[in-house]
């Protein structure tokens, strides 16, 4: 068994700058021509707040884990209110995602496939297009934990390649961190994680597995690192939980990001499960498990030819759909069939790989053939939250883990028909080749973010200088200025107002403070009725309300607009009509 190598080389640096500056590349082209300003001012609005001192979930509701809004604080904090170092951040992480990705891969394919470095880098390749900030390229919650995820997985299967307790203490924070980015994803992620590693501590500390030797391949792990781990995920935990309690209250903490958001976003059992309702599954399926009961026991060279040819026909025909199709929508819904059928082999694969793992005396605890199952439950979580369409944006780079792990066990897969070690790298060409051109176009295409209006106009940019950088089609921002303008020439920078819907970083842009304690109105994060609306404005002296008419998304997402707008307009009268909104003053 092999040692993944302890110092990089030159090509290791060389590929890795060229993945990394390939997806970072993606990033800023795509911030250079497109921005869903509805996504861009929750966060930066949010952010902006925090930087100011008003504290989420005491000052203001908020219905997600507070770390993406906290570096967005910082970041404001540190070098001003200007959109493009969001930008560059988003592009980083991006960037680093993929890097991140093609190491993992690389590890797991290292002691099991013939040329891994090259295998784990074709598989990576899909990345930088379909990395975690290429399809939504702006700051956002579901990147953040993607990332962090990786970071997890990362130094956990390196775990057992060292005995420092310290490393086990970071490992073990951190494991904590995807909670904090969001709760559905790193919730089940760190549970599942905790469970294994502690019935693996209780397993080795009653005499159930030995500890590995000295010699051994760094594959096992010890006593030491498992109890350094959940020693460092007790501490973390212990730490946020004080933080949060001195800081915000752990029962508003609990409130918005458990009982509001599971109240306004937690799917029902039918909807979890409708990712597996694809009909393509009634086909993809039976083909792979044709090819590989004909290549397990077939040996003449038609069979051969047949299996290989259901084993690509999933994959062939995600490509050819760019021919039969010419709607992007139908497009991206191939490209995206893809995920039940590969999730579907990943979850068989990784109970077949527990046969390691099998309760019997004096074995060693393995975390390798374990990863792919808390990358499954990373990856249902993410799930949980938009299904197939809206959710799988940010967590590509995980689907390619499970894939590496598929690659691996078909390089193993014994055959008499073929040698799939020889042939691995043209495995994994085949479908990184599917996934990048697919990629290319359904991120080019912006079918993901399809909910809000991208018209074929001439892209236009902000003159204002802290939204330096920001662009998008349509006449959004030359109206996003003239309300700027506006407000900088008529409304005192010290009186109160309220955005309905709230799609645009107003308070990014300007640098009020937020005296509202809504700043996007709909299900997932107002938690106002039209009448407390109405009597929030009165108690927190609101002497502005600005609606816009003309959204950048498809659909008003505000509940009740009318109504609310109705409630308010008793206590304020129009003032002035510009070309996508109309501004109230107090009476």
């Amino acid at each position: 068994m092999l040692k993944a190598p302890a110092r990089w080389g030159l090509r290791d640096w060389l590929a890795a700058i060229g993945i990394f500056a390939a997806t970072a590349a993606v990033v800023l082209w795509q911030n250079a021509h497109v921005a869903v300003l509805w996504d861009l001012s929750y966060v930066l609005d949010s952010a902006a707040r925090i930087a100011q001192g008003q504290l989420p979930y005491r000052d203001f509701p908020l219905a997600h884990a507070p770390l993406t809004f906290l570096i967005q604080a910082a970041i404001i904090r540190l070098t001003g209110r200007v959109f493009f170092h969001h930008v560059l951040y988003a592009a980083i992480v991006g960037g680093l995602g993929t890097a991140l990705t093609w190491r993992i891969a690389l590890h797991s394919l290292l002691s099991r496939v013939n040329n891994s470095w090259l295998v784990s880098l074709i598989l990576a390749a899909p990345l930088t297009v379909l990395g975690i900030y290429c399809i939504l390229p702006l700051p956002s919650y579901d990147c953040d934990c993607a990332f962090s995820i990786l970071v997890a997985i990362y130094l956990l299967q390196r775990l057992s390649q060292t005995s420092s307790w310290l490393y086990g203490i970071i490992t073990g924070a951190a494991l904590c961190l995807p909670v904090f980015f969001k709760q559905n994803i790193g919730l089940p992620f760190l549970a599942a994680t905790c469970g294994i590693l502690a019935v693996a501590l209780a397993a080795e500390l009653s005499g159930l597995l030995k500890p590995p030797a000295p010699d051994s391949p760094a594959r096992a792990l010890s006593t030491k690192p498992l109890f350094a781990v959940l020693t460092g995920i007790a501490a973390t935990l212990s730490a946020a939980l004080l933080v949060l309690h001195f800081t915000v209250g752990l029962g508003n903490y609990y409130h918005w990001t458990i009982q509001f958001a599971a109240q306004r976003r937690l799917p029902g059992p039918q909807q979890m499960l409708s990712v597996y309702s694809d009909p393509q599954l009634l086909w993809k399926l039976p083909c792979i498990i044709a090819a590989l009961a004909l290549l397990r026991r077939a040996k003449a060279q038609w069979a051969k030819l047949v299996a290989l040819f259901l084993f690509a026909a999933p994959f062939v025909y995600t490509l050819c759909t760019l021919f039969i199709y010419n709607d992007a929508d139908e497009r991206g819904d191939s490209l995206l069939a893809l995920w039940p059928m590969l999730l579907i082999l990943a979850a068989a694969l990784a109970l077949w790989n527990l046969r390691s793992l099998r309760i019997e005396r004096r074995l060693h605890f393995h975390i390798a053939p374990l990863l792919p199952i808390l990358i499954l439950i990373a990856i249902h979580g993410t799930l949980m939250s938009q299904q197939l369409w809206g959710s799988t944006y940010a967590i590509w780079p995980l689907l390619i883990l499970l894939i590496a792990d598929i690659t691996a066990f078909l390089a193993e897969f014994k055959s008499p028909a073929i040698d799939f070690g020889k042939i691995t790298p043209a495995i994994a060409a085949g479908i990184s080749v599917t996934l990048l051109i697919c990629g290319a176009l359904y991120t080019t295409s912006e079918e993901r973010l399809s909910y809000a209006q991208l018209p074929a106009d001439p892209v236009q940019h902000s003159t204002f200088p802290q939204l330096k950088g920001l662009s998008t089609p349509g006449p959004f921002l030359q109206d996003f200025d003239e309300l700027l303008r506006y407000a900088n020439a008529n409304i005192p920078q010290t009186d109160g107002i309220t955005l309905i819907p709230g799609e645009d970083p107003f308070y990014f842009a300007t640098g009020r403070t937020p005296q509202f304690p809504v700043l996007l109105f709909d299900r997932a994060a107002d938690p106002l009725s039209p009448a407390q609306v109405a009597e929030a404005a009165s108690q927190h002296n609101i002497r502005w309300l600005i609606v816009k008419r003309n959204l950048q998304l498809t659909a008003d997402p505000t509940p009740q607009r009318e109504a609310t707008i109705t409630q308010l307009q008793e206590r304020f009268k129009l003032a002035a009509s510009l070309h996508a909104y109309d501004i109230y003053k107090i009476r």
